[in-house]
Order: C-alpha cells, then structure tokens, then sequence
C-alpha cells in the first residue's frame, strides 16, 4: 500500500507497533544476552553494562543532538513521526517488564531478536519515520547517497557500535551480534522493497499484436512495442514489454502461451516500479 494513500492515524499505529517491538527485542533479547547490535540500543546496552544507566534514559538524551541535525535537513513530517517513534521506543524501554528468554541459545536469541527487530524496523521505516539514534542518522546520509539503502547504511554505523561491544562483552558475543544485525538488514529491507515487489516481462512473438491487445483488454496493463533485431537470423522482430504485479504474472504467461505456444517469454524481479498503476512517485 502507498504510504500517501494511508490514513495518519494508521501509520502512527505502526510506528508505535514497529518501535514496541523494537523495545521488547533491546530489552528482554538483546540486552540479557549480552549483544550489542549497534546503535544507540546498543550503546545504551554497553553504558547500562558499565554504568548503570537505564537503557530508555541513554536512547533518550542521545537522540537529542540527531533530532537538532534532523530539523535542518527534513520537514516537520519527518520530524513529528521519527518523534513519535522515539519517544515510543524509549517508553517501551521504561515500561515494559524484564521477561528475558533465550538466554541458553545465542544463536536463536541473535535471529529472533533480529527477526522481531527487522519486522519492528522496518514497519517504522514504510510510515517515513525512524526510532532516531543510527536510524535516523542513516537516514540523513542517505540523501546524499541515494545509491544505498538505509538499511546498509545503518550496517556500517552498527558496525563501529559491534565493535565498541566487543571490548566490554567479548569477541564471541560480537560475532553473535552480526548475525542479528544480518537479520535485521534482511528483513527490514524485505518488509520495505518486498512490499513494492513487481514482474517484469519480455516477450517475442510473431503474434505480438494478438498478445498485446489480450494485456491491453484482459489485464488491463501497457504494454510497450520494441524494435529488436535476431543476431543470428538477422531478422526484424517486435519485442513487448511490460511490467505486472506478481500476483497476475501467471495470468500473463497463461495468456501468452493461449496466443502463441512458441512464444519466448523472460520474467525478471523489479524491485519498484514508479507510475500509473504501480506507486505514485514522491518527491
């Protein structure tokens, strides 16, 4: 679903969701354990461990400085939701009870604490908000390298915080910690490019007119005619191209084979399509 399309109402919903369930993975997952998964969690995690500093009092007062930087760079939007899901974060941090489990088994605490944090983040991330802290400064970096996603970028900040972890819990749990930090890239990036997952399909045929008329009329869909040339037969051919949703790409096949049995058909993924039909572009 676009996020313009959706009411405010709901997608502050998910973020108080997405940042409850981050909350929950710092503070009965990852923090019992030991794991520093990078950002401030996780530097909230080595000060508690050195300290004694409370975990939402750390998430707190190190977002302040990010939130100043923030207010230059985003608009009043960015701000109020990524607001909403920091003050959240640190609220689940406070209020919710000490339940720890997995504790025998690092390796499942590190791929469900990553798996629950992947999904929490990532729901915050479709609302156009982060939980502040390496999200947020991920976030702000990525407007000058657009060719990276926030997800990748927030591995390397975390990175530098795994190692900081490494010195206080040991080299063993940092290892622990890249398999979350693995998870949560995964799945975060699935939740937020999954979501917008379409087919691409090439198609030649000498009965590229009867094909295209039956997506025209059938599926509804454009269909795009491009000259193309066979290398090896030297001869002129029509290829169509278009772009379906993954639901209705069997449908599309179906339809070219009832046409043309001898049709050549690729299908690729498309991670986005932008435009009528797909996802409203937004600047």
């Amino acid at each position: 679903m676009n996020g313009s399309h959706r009411p405010a109402a709901l997608d502050y919903g998910l973020i108080v969701l997405g940042a409850c369930m981050i909350g929950f993975a710092v503070k009965n997952i990852y923090d019992p354990a030991g794991l520093v998964t990078g950002g401030v969690s996780g530097i909230a995690i080595i000060l508690k461990k050195q300290a004694g500093i409370e975990l939402w009092l750390t998430n707190t007062f190190l977002n302040l400085p990010l939130f100043l930087a923030a207010a230059r760079i985003k608009g009043w939007r960015f701000i109020r939701r990524t607001l909403a899901a920091t003050v959240t974060l640190s609220a689940s941090l406070y209020v919710i009870p000490e339940m720890p489990f997995l504790m025998d088994d690092l390796f499942l605490t590190a791929l469900f604490g990553g798996i629950l944090t992947g999904v929490g983040t990532g729901l915050v991330f479709l609302c156009q908000a982060t939980t502040g802290g390496t999200d947020m400064l991920a976030a702000l970096i990525q407007r000058g390298m657009r060719h990276y996603s926030i997800a990748q970028i927030m591995q390397v900040l975390d990175g530098a915080v795994v190692l900081a972890g490494a010195t206080v819990f040991g080299i063993p749990y940092a290892l622990y910690a890249l398999i979350a930090i693995y998870a949560v890239s995964q799945v975060s990036d699935g939740l937020i490019e999954g979501l917008h997952f379409s087919k691409a399909a090439f198609i030649i045929s000498d009965r590229y007119q009867e094909i295209a008329a039956s997506i025209l009329q059938t599926m509804n869909r454009g269909v795009t005619a491009i000259p193309a040339t066979g290398m090896y037969s030297g001869q002129e051919r029509t290829m169509l191209f278009c772009v379906v949703s993954k639901k209705e790409i069997v449908q599309l096949k179906e339809l070219v084979v009832g046409q043309d049995s001898q049709a050549f058909v690729i299908v690729s993924d498309v991670k986005e399509v932008l435009g009528e039909g797909f996802i409203e572009f937004r600047q």
